[in-house]
């Protein structure tokens, strides 16, 4: 059973480190690439917020789309999971 645990594990990783998830903010004006393991992959900022006027609120903007990110990631690795965990054939998964 560990050693069906740990393949499982090494799978999931292999599944995370190919996983890439985007999130945006601001209505599009930003929008951030991070792969399975939160890594951050690649910011696009549209040229329109970029100004020294609103750089807070850009940096808010950033900030708010990685944040978005991570969650999407911490939602796809809990689905893959439970999918994993359900096929041990464990009670109550």
């Amino acid at each position: 059973m560990m050693k069906q645990a740990q393949e499982m594990q090494e799978r999931l990783q292999q599944e995370m480190s190919q996983l890439s998830v985007q999130a945006t903010a601001g209505g599009g004006m930003v929008t951030v690439t991070v792969n399975g393991h939160k890594h951050l992959q690649r910011i696009v900022i549209d040229p329109e917020v970029v100004s020294k006027e609103d750089l807070g609120m850009l940096q808010d903007l950033i900030v708010a789309a990685v944040n978005d990110a991570h969650r999407k990631v911490d939602d796809a690795m809990k689905q893959r999971m439970g999918g994993m965990l359900g096929g041990l054939g464990l009670p109550g998964l």
